[in-house]
């Protein structure tokens, strides 16, 4: 089981350069139409941070998870079921993520804590691919409240409910707040938002905060 906290690298700040590209939109000049973008209802208040639960959050206090790896991640309410790969930094200094031909996997940090265990996890997916949308393209039609399931190895559900969702831009964005340590356990999905350009894709990054209020 690990206990000790976990110190992101630099390297996590760079994610949206390769994450981000617009794929599927600069593949065919002719589409238009970007992914749902969050409510501003659904950004955290103006004096709360991560880790303070929402009005709408279950209530705080449940035993974190001993360690098990991810393998699959859930979100009912936009028909998200999909399969986790470990990432690690690659030998340019950024963060890996997953295969852009795949429209149906996301990325965990494997070196940071596992979902479920005490600390910040984060999960990463990208919005669309050559192909079209994909997995993450609906995260922005989540709201607080509701609820994101990921299967561990152990064949546990860590079940997480959402704090949060907001859009930074690439120039702006809070690594802090996004990837800082936590007590509690805690969730990050990220994926591309923010608006879009050929010239120079997305224009920042969609943060979904969500803490661990059961297991299943």
């Amino acid at each position: 089981m690990r206990t000790r906290p976990v110190q992101f690298p630099a390297a996590l700040l760079a994610i949206g350069a390769a994450l981000c590209g617009g794929v599927w939109m600069m593949t065919d000049g002719s589409r238009t139409s970007a992914p749902p973008q969050p409510s501003a209802a659904d950004a955290f208040h103006s004096t709360a941070r991560p880790g303070t639960p929402s009005p709408s959050a279950s209530p705080t206090g449940i035993i974190p998870l001993t360690y098990s790896v991810p393998v699959r991640l859930r979100i009912p309410t936009i028909g998200v079921d999909a399969p986790v790969t470990g990432e690690k930094v690659g030998a340019s200094g950024q963060l890996n993520v997953p295969p852009a031909d795949n429209r149906n996997l996301v990325g965990w940090y494997q070196d940071g804590p596992a979902p479920g265990t005490a600390g910040n996890a984060i999960v990463l997916g990208h919005v669309d691919t050559k192909k079209g949308p994909a997995v993450f393209y609906g995260l922005g039609t989540l709201h607080k409240g509701y609820t994101v399931n990921i299967v561990r190895a152990d064949r546990s559900t860590a079940v997480f409910t959402i704090d949060a969702i907001e859009v930074y831009a690439k120039n702006n964005f809070p690594s802090d707040r996004v990837y800082g340590p936590t007590a509690r356990p805690e969730l990050r999905l990220i994926t591309c938002g923010g608006g879009y350009t050929k010239a120079t894709g997305y224009l920042g990054n969609v943060v979904v905060y969500a803490h661990l209020t059961g297991r299943g």
